[in-house]
């Protein structure tokens, strides 16, 4: 008798296994902490009424690829919704022309995109336990190498500027831990300050405008 109620313990343990499966949600199968690796599209434009690329022959833009990592975080929120941080630190190839003989570039002289770091937070819609879709925001510090010359000598220095990102984009499942993500980044400098290098202390902050635009893949890991 005690083997027969055994074996009918187990067999209901395992007919309820299923439903129990079916009682996860789509938005559980997004929460966790995750790694990921990112490529794209890099376009960096100086903000201004006026453009000016054609007319007076000077570029105010500068183009590249766009790569680095990202970590984040997701829980979530009901059947449908996840709510996640996420942190992001990509660099760019972007950059003026060696060839290019042009008196001024992107507005600030002759310039090179560098690191970019990003702190924010992400809101998705599950549609399925495969696929999220979703709106991001937050802070986003942005470095630009620049060079120039007093006629003798090339100069060198940094700046450093802050400003906010806001974004969308799709993430679809890959298996049980991987996934792939596309999203657009729009981007707003609107501080700057410039990076001595030595110690000489850096100078107060003042008023930019700087517009980035980014469309980036991505390949990641859910643990």
């Amino acid at each position: 008798m005690k083997k027969i109620c055994a074996i009918l313990a187990a067999g209901t343990a395992i007919a309820a296994a299923p439903a129990y499966a079916q009682d996860a949600t789509p938005a559980e199968a997004f929460s966790g902490f995750h790694a990921e690796a990112l490529v794209g599209y890099d376009h960096n434009r100086s903000g201004s009424t006026e453009d000016v690329d054609n007319t007076r022959n000077l570029k105010q833009s500068i183009d590249g690829v766009e790569y680095g990592g990202a970590i984040g975080y997701d829980i979530p929120l009901g059947t449908n919704l996840v709510a996640g941080a996420e942190a992001e630190i990509t660099d760019s190839s972007a950059s003026w022309d060696n060839n290019n003989d042009q008196p001024n570039v992107f507005n600030l002289g002759r310039v090179d995109a560098g690191r970019q770091y990003y702190f924010g937070a992400r809101l998705g819609y599950a549609m399925s336990p495969s696929t999220m879709v979703y709106l991001k925001g937050g802070y986003s510090n942005a470095r630009y190498n620049l060079q120039g010359t007093d006629g003798t000598t090339n100069l060198r220095q940094r700046l450093d500027t802050d400003g906010y990102r806001v974004g969308a984009g799709v993430e679809q499942k890959i298996g049980s831990n991987a996934f792939v993500k596309l999203e657009y980044k729009y981007a707003n400098y609107s501080k700057g300050e410039f990076d001595f290098n030595g110690d000489t202390p850096d100078s107060s902050r003042f008023n930019i405008d700087t517009d980035r635009h980014s469309v980036t893949a991505g390949v990641g890991v859910r643990f």
